[in-house]
């Protein structure tokens, strides 16, 4: 059965989500802000789960539509196929969010989703009530416009929850958010990785994986691993899949040093977990101490910011230090982090790359130097 999917991303992130689904042998795919389409079977759908380094959650279409009015929304959200889906005794909450549209009011339209979910299913199964005590459905709405998403969650905790960050500093980057740098930056299973200032090792720890292959969510669960209309064999032979597709990168390696002795004994542990602490070596270091052990290098990092951690005066001391020490040579190129608008001014020369990013909420550009 094919199945219409999509992704929520984060802003910035689209192409690397929407490349990565093709990868995976998804098909239809189709990028608009925030959000990638894609269609394919339950193995897809179970393989953009466990293999995913970009997405925030796998999630499938249920229905598409446009509606001004509350009849126009319950009557095309009850003409779903809803039993395709849903069994008589699982669980189906409703929430999302409306933005510029005539049916502004959120919990109105829970209600009126709920009510016409509810209405389908009794016709199908001949029931009056619904115990809803079985496997959680998390229903979703998008309504932008006018135009509405139906959508049914299949991920449950989101993706960038790997399971292996267990203790994190303050203001931690995200898991998706650390692979997509990884990934903009080029970083391959030859290469030397660098951040010096790693904190709890997000960035180095996604750069591993990436380098090793490793599947992020093949150690996590999803709430449709529990779904009676997917066979748990989809599930049994994708993450066999997985596993049959990591690689040794035997020449890769990653250097992460802080000031911050906790954080490092965090990023330590988090390593661990993560199957990974083979590849990195941690150091306590002022990032002014930070010296390459390589000819050549990958250097990633999120630097602490005005909005963050620091204060902008703070900052931009700390980018100026950065321009000083990240040296332009052959064989090396820097990634940083910043939602600064001066950072070239105080970092002491012009990226050669520069690309928008959002860390959480905060607008950022990932400032690329490699020439």
């Amino acid at each position: 059965m094919e199945i219409n999917l999509t992704v929520p991303c984060l802003l910035g992130v689209e192409s690397l989500v929407a490349n990565e689904l093709k990868e995976l042998g998804a098909g239809n795919v189709k990028s608009e802000n925030g959000r990638v389409f894609f269609t394919g079977d339950c193995h897809i759908l179970a393989r953009a789960n466990i293999n995913s380094r970009f997405a925030e959650r796998i999630q499938v279409l249920v229905g598409s539509f446009k509606a001004e009015s509350f009849v126009e929304l319950f009557d095309q959200v009850k003409a779903l196929p809803w039993e395709e889906w849903i069994g008589e005794a699982d669980s189906f909450p409703v929430k999302g969010y409306s933005k510029d549209s005539t049916l502004f009011s959120v919990s109105d339209c829970q209600s009126i989703i709920k009510k016409a979910i509810v209405e389908r299913l009794k016709q199908k199964y001949k029931l009056e009530w619904f115990d809803e005590t079985g496997p959680l459905h998390q229903v979703q709405f998008s309504i932008i416009k006018d135009r509405v998403l139906i959508l049914l969650d299949t991920t449950g905790t989101g993706l960038h929850k790997r399971g292996y960050r267990l203790e994190a500093t303050q203001a931690p980057i995200k898991e998706t958010l650390a692979a997509a740098l990884c990934q903009i930056s080029r970083l391959r299973p030859y290469h030397t990785l660098y951040d010096p200032l790693c904190g709890s090792g997000t960035i180095l720890i996604e750069g591993a994986m990436m380098a090793l292959n490793k599947a992020p969510g093949l150690n996590r669960n999803f709430s449709a691993v529990r779904w009676g209309k997917i066979n748990q064999e989809v599930w049994v032979q994708e993450r066999d899949r997985a596993r049959s597709l990591e690689q040794k990168a035997d020449d890769f390696f990653a250097y992460g040093s802080d000031m911050d002795e906790t954080a490092l004994n965090y990023a330590k542990e988090n390593a661990k977990r993560a199957g990974v602490k083979n590849q990195i070596e941690f150091g306590l270091l002022k990032l002014s101490d930070f010296k390459p052990k390589s000819e050549r290098g990958t250097l990633i990092c999120n630097p602490p910011y005005g909005e963050r951690l620091l204060d902008m005066e703070q900052s931009e001391a700390l980018y100026k230090e950065m321009g000083q020490i990240f040296e332009r040579k052959r064989g090396w190129s820097y990634t940083i982090i910043s939602s600064s608008e001066t950072f070239e001014d105080s970092f002491g020369r012009k990226a050669d790359k520069r690309r928008k990013l959002y860390n959480g909420m905060i607008k950022c550009q990932a400032f690329m130097y490699f020439k």
